[in-house]
């Protein structure tokens, strides 16, 4: 296992991080199968723990608490990261990244998780109702508190990572010190904007989605029924009918050629793109199995080299997204029309 210092934190954590959104109702993984994934997580090398208080509404965070109380003594071994800001119920208050939900939901999350503190607290997403200093302010406070490390940020537009951090300065506030972007082969789009700025403000880089929901694992080839669990819960997104999904699978073919000939799994290949990135920390994994961790733990220490990278480039031109509608940083002007029509 490689391990890369957290922005400029001097936190060092593992180059692959242990996702738990399949922790619970979303994946199925049951407690037991929680436990034993991140008993052998901890013994691969892997030490930053990744949940949220959306997953399963709540579940995963109970799963991984039972997990970390069950291992004994290994809690002060691992960095433990949630987030919060997505629904969680149907009350109007229940979300967002105002001060009143914030400060309520990190206790919430706290006794779920069964800890006295977060090592990484993150807004899930960008809240366009709340100001950046209102959401600054308390996250300062809970941090002063103890009852937080750090806190960052999950998904947001470059430009609004640029916002919060001028907000930081200019009201004297702590700053957000990492970002948790989607990122993959099949979607590069970050490398425009985004990786850019998390450079230049020192931000530690966690990626998730580094299979694209499956369709890098290996399992999703030319001819072969898509099995994935988020064809079930996403099946637009392997319709293979749609132009856009033909073009993904398309570049999977080409890839797996690429993969073949420097004898690496489309996991390894997938893997090793994303952490060869300089702006990148680390890259989340999500398994839902034993089988799965230790498959993508095999990439822990893959380096790939630069004719396997240009290789890529080729495939998947630097900076492009193969499907842009399905990101979710996309400025809400560009998905509402009334906020782009002068009224």
């Amino acid at each position: 296992m490689q391990y890369h210092t957290l922005g400029r934190t001097g936190v060092q954590v593992s180059s692959l991080v242990l996702g738990a959104m399949n922790f619970g109702a979303i994946g199925h993984t049951t407690q037991d199968e929680a436990t034993a994934i991140i008993d052998a997580a901890l013994d691969g090398g892997i030490n930053l723990i990744d949940t949220a208080d959306f997953y399963s509404r709540g579940e995963s965070e109970q799963l991984v608490g039972q997990a970390i109380s069950a291992i004994a003594g290994r809690r002060d071994d691992l960095v433990l990261a949630t987030k919060a800001s997505l629904p969680m119920g149907e009350e109007r208050n229940h979300k967002g990244s105002s001060r009143r939900w914030l400060a309520t939901e990190l206790d919430n999350s706290l006794r779920r998780l069964g800890v006295d503190h977060v090592d990484l607290y993150q807004v899930h997403r960008w809240d366009p109702t709340t100001s950046d200093e209102e959401t600054l302010s308390a996250l300062t406070d809970l941090q002063r508190a103890g009852k937080i490390r750090y806190f960052g940020t999950s998904t947001f537009p470059a430009y609004r990572i640029v916002q919060a951090q001028w907000a930081a300065r200019k009201h004297q506030l702590s700053r957000y010190v990492t970002e948790q972007p989607g990122y993959s082969i099949l979607q590069r789009g970050i490398e425009t904007h985004v990786l850019p700025v998390t450079q230049e403000y020192g931000l530690g880089v966690l990626v998730w989605s580094p299979l694209a929901s499956g369709w890098l694992s290996g399992a999703i080839r030319e001819g072969r029924e898509i099995t994935t669990s988020r064809s079930t819960l996403m099946p637009h997104r392997f319709d293979t009918t749609a132009p856009v999904n033909r073009a993904k699978l398309e570049a999977v073919e080409q890839l797996a050629n690429v993969a073949a000939e420097a004898g690496l799994t489309m996991i390894q290949l997938a893997l090793g793109f994303v952490t060869a990135h300089p702006a990148v920390t680390s890259a989340i994994i999500g398994p839902r199995t034993i089988d799965h961790l230790h498959s993508q733990l095999a990439a822990a220490d893959i380096v790939l080299t630069p004719d396997v990278l240009d290789a890529i480039d080729e495939i998947v031109a630097p900076g492009l997204d193969f499907a842009p509608e399905e990101k979710i940083d996309t400025p809400p002007s560009l998905l509402d029309p009334s906020l782009r029509r002068r009224s």
